[in-house]
């Protein structure tokens, strides 16, 4: 029996009781908060069988160690234990568990053939329990043992400094709680300063159109009734210069507004121009770790959904928000000058509207935050189904693919129900509080008229402005929408913006323009995860000009060598050094300029061959294209194209096939001319004639440069220097191809299974 962590003999005697038996436990994980968010025991368990789900009763308060896990004391075990729930859940029907991080705490979410559900909620202490609990589910299906390696992860946790809390996301050191928004705020604003003649214009725009809209009201009420249409007023009489007096003061105060929308309305495009521009840079700065932890669709989302909502806030959020902020500061001013008693009435419901909204703000940021990570969930679905759509096309799977986006896109839909019944309901309270201020100032100045001890032009004044500052007023509660959006958006925004590299250049890096080729690994080890080497102890000296082969089964780290060599990661033991450099002392301009790659994942970007080709090399000629195409023997196929070297290939364009994929892919290769060449698994997506012919290409393209060759077919390294064979992350054989097929070790048996499996094909050797 394997567990994440020990059952208390109070829970274990419940199980037995409900026919879940100790021996049949594979893993057993508990949680301290019920769905509610109170404090709560709840069990998770995996058997062989079944997920099964046990809960207590809920408690008023619970006790943690230093760790924040949950102490229980002989006390408390003695007791009786009451079950409030039991739930079962047949594996055949389970397809998973995730983890979502909310404000302060983390949810379980079982995901079934019929939807989702929340299990449990827990504190952060708890989240990597139930993260590696979700992992070893999918072992635990597929009826493979559980050994001690899986539940070994020597990764420090991480806290926050400040307030101790566990991050959420040990990836993210961004504590919910300490998340100061204020300084992610001011940093938005930071972006607006470059921009000071129009900044200043706004500004100014703003400030004239808020004077000329105080006018109105004092126009159209006090001097109208009091001063026009009274008789014995100073202007008695004179209606219609009055009128014309008014509608000239509005026509200059929307002419303004206009001028200074349209102003800023430029200006928010370059502010989110320049953002977009420095979010994609950041990204491209970042090493290929970070690429490897985040899903495509959380990036898209990153650059374009989040920017558009900081977009949003500064075109409809901040010029708006500075103008309301000048109207109520002016309005109140007045309102006070003219009856401060009537004043004061309208700001009574302003206490219970200010505790209101301060109880509702932090819910309604976790909702958006929950609302980005199903947005960014749906969105890396879809962008997984297009990629894939020739799989699921032939598969016949477009059903599941359906039901699979439906409960991606139910997701969305019920945080987005929740946020709409928070948000419909909130600011419509907000603004019924706003409104009894109104019905307080016109129950109290209409008195007041009555009496004779205020005018009926004042109290029509008044009114008028209280009608104006309530409009500003409501709009700073939704301000809040927009706030909570920029602040969220913002907030991934500048991690990736603040990101640092994995991989990372010195700041004076040793130039080497003109690299011999001479490579040596010295005792590299190397892990994607913690005690989970990939590449244990390795020694491979190559001379500058030598051809080697990496030879092993999938997973044997061939690959990993040549992205360690490319500095795509850094070696966590020993060093990789080129011409007797360390790799990491090495400009990463100089280094990859002169290394070659030809990966077995084969990627064209859209627009035509000739650029594709010329990828390596944008001023590249047609001439040296066209002769880098004959050494991958493209030339051939692409002359027979409608357009030749300008077919259009990727979305929208031509599809070309694998074979024909691979050789540009290559051809783009031989056009970067480089000093050291990486074939990895080069020939893997051609057939049997046209890897001959890249072959014969790549025989002459290899001459005086080094050459790393990782090929599936073990045929094809017959000419090669010197093989490594590689087993389990380890240099297991060493030898030229004739010196390993006499030793009839690992070589030997890999050489002579693949002949026999080509001879049954009818594949020549």
């Amino acid at each position: 029996m394997v567990r994440l962590e020990a059952i208390p003999e109070y829970v274990k005697k419940s199980l037995a009781e409900r026919n879940v038996w100790p021996a049949s436990i594979k893993l057993t994980a508990g949680a301290d908060l019920s769905i509610d968010g109170d404090f709560c025991e709840t069990w998770i368990v995996i058997t062989d069988e079944s997920l099964v789900l046990i809960r207590g009763p809920v408690t008023s308060s619970v006790s943690f160690t230093g760790t924040g896990e949950k102490s229980r004391t002989k006390a408390r075990e003695s007791k009786s234990w009451r079950v409030d729930a039991f739930e079962t859940y047949p594996l055949e029907e389970v397809e998973g568990l995730k983890v979502e991080n909310l404000a302060s705490s983390c949810i379980l979410i079982l995901k079934t053939k019929n939807g989702e559900k929340a299990l449990c909620c827990f504190t952060n202490s708890h989240s990597r329990k139930f993260r590696l609990m979700a992992k070893l589910l999918d072992k635990v299906k597929k009826g493979e043992e559980l050994v001690d390696e899986d539940f070994v992860d020597d990764r420090p946790l991480s806290y926050c400094p400040k307030c101790g809390m566990l991050y959420p996301d040990q990836a993210r050191p961004v504590c919910p709680r300490c998340l100061d928004k204020r300084s992610i705020f001011l940093r938005v604003l930071s972006f607006v300063p470059r921009y000071k003649v129009q900044t200043t214009l706004i500004i100014l725009f703003m400030l004239l159109s808020s004077a000329l809209n105080l006018l109105s009201p004092y126009l159209g009420g006090q001097v109208l009734f009091d001063e026009v249409l009274a008789e014995g007023g100073k202007y008695y009489g004179r209606v219609f210069e009055i009128i014309l007096v008014i509608i000239l003061a509005r026509l200059l105060s929307l002419l303004i507004s206009i001028t200074y929308a349209r102003i800023n309305a430029g200006m928010t495009a370059e502010v989110i121009y320049d953002l977009k521009t420095e979010i994609f840079s950041a990204m491209q700065r970042l090493s290929l770790s970070f690429y490897s932890r985040k899903q495509t669709g959380s990036l898209m989302t990153r650059v374009n959904s989040d920017a558009m909502h900081l977009q949003y806030f500064f075109h409809d959020g901040l010029p708006y928000f500075i103008v309301n902020c000048v109207n109520i500061i002016g309005i109140g001013t007045v309102m006070v000058i003219m009856n401060w008693k009537l004043a004061l009435m309208v700001l009574i419901p302003a206490p219970l509207i200010v505790l209101f909204l301060r109880k509702s703000w932090p819910k309604l940021y976790a909702l958006f935050g929950r609302r980005y990570r199903k947005s960014s969930s749906m969105n890396s679905l879809l962008n997984d189904t297009f990629k894939g759509f020739r799989v699921v096309k032939a598969f016949g799977k477009e059903m599941r693919e359906i039901e699979r986006f439906g409960r991606a896109n139910e997701g969305v839909y019920s945080v987005d129900i929740g946020l709409g019944n928070m948000i419909h309901t909130m600011f419509p309270l907000v603004s019924l509080g706003m409104t009894l201020g109104g019905i307080i100032v016109w129950a109290a100045g209409g008195t007041q008229v009555i009496s004779g001890s205020l005018s009926f032009g004042t109290l029509m004044t008044f009114a008028n402005y209280i009608g104006m500052i309530y409009g500003p007023l409501e709009f700073m509660t939704h301000i809040v929408d927009w706030w909570n959006s920029c602040m969220n958006s913002a907030q991934r925004i500048f991690e990736v913006l603040d990101a640092v590299p994995e991989v990372t250049e010195k700041p004076d890096p040793v130039r080497l323009p003109d690299m011999k080729g001479e490579i040596e690994l010295k005792n590299v080890t190397f892990s994607y995860e913690p005690n989970k080497p990939v590449l244990q102890d390795i020694n491979i000296k190559i001379k500058a000009g030598e051809v080697i082969g990496l030879v092993g089964h999938s997973g044997a780290g061939k690959s990993t060598i040549a992205n360690l060599i490319t500095r795509l990661y850094d070696v966590q033991e020993g060093s990789i050094s080129i011409d007797g450099i360390n790799v990491k002392d090495l400009a990463i301009k100089d280094l990859r300029k002169q290394i070659g790659m030809v990966s077995q994942e084969t990627y064209l970007f859209i627009g035509t061959i000739a650029e594709n080709i010329s990828y390596a090399k944008p001023d590249a000629t047609m001439e040296e294209i066209i002769s880098a195409a004959k050494a991958a023997n493209a030339h051939e196929f692409i002359m027979k194209l409608p357009d030749g070297y300008d077919t259009r290939i990727g979305t929208g364009g031509r599809d070309l096939s694998g074979g024909e994929r691979q050789r540009i892919s290559i051809a783009r290769a031989i056009l970067h001319d480089p000093k050291i060449l990486i074939l990895d698994e080069a020939t893997a997506s051609v057939d049997t004639d046209t890897e001959r012919q890249i072959q014969e290409a790549l025989e002459k393209l290899v001459k005086g440069r080094t050459t790393i060759s990782i090929a599936h077919r073990l045929s094809t390294l017959r000419n090669a220097d010197r093989l490594y064979v590689l087993e389990n992350g380890k240099i297991v054989e060493e030898g030229t191809h004739a010196e390993l097929i006499r030793a009839r070790g690992v070589y030997y048996k890999l050489y002579t299974k693949q002949s026999e499996a080509l001879k049954m094909r009818g594949v020549g050797d």
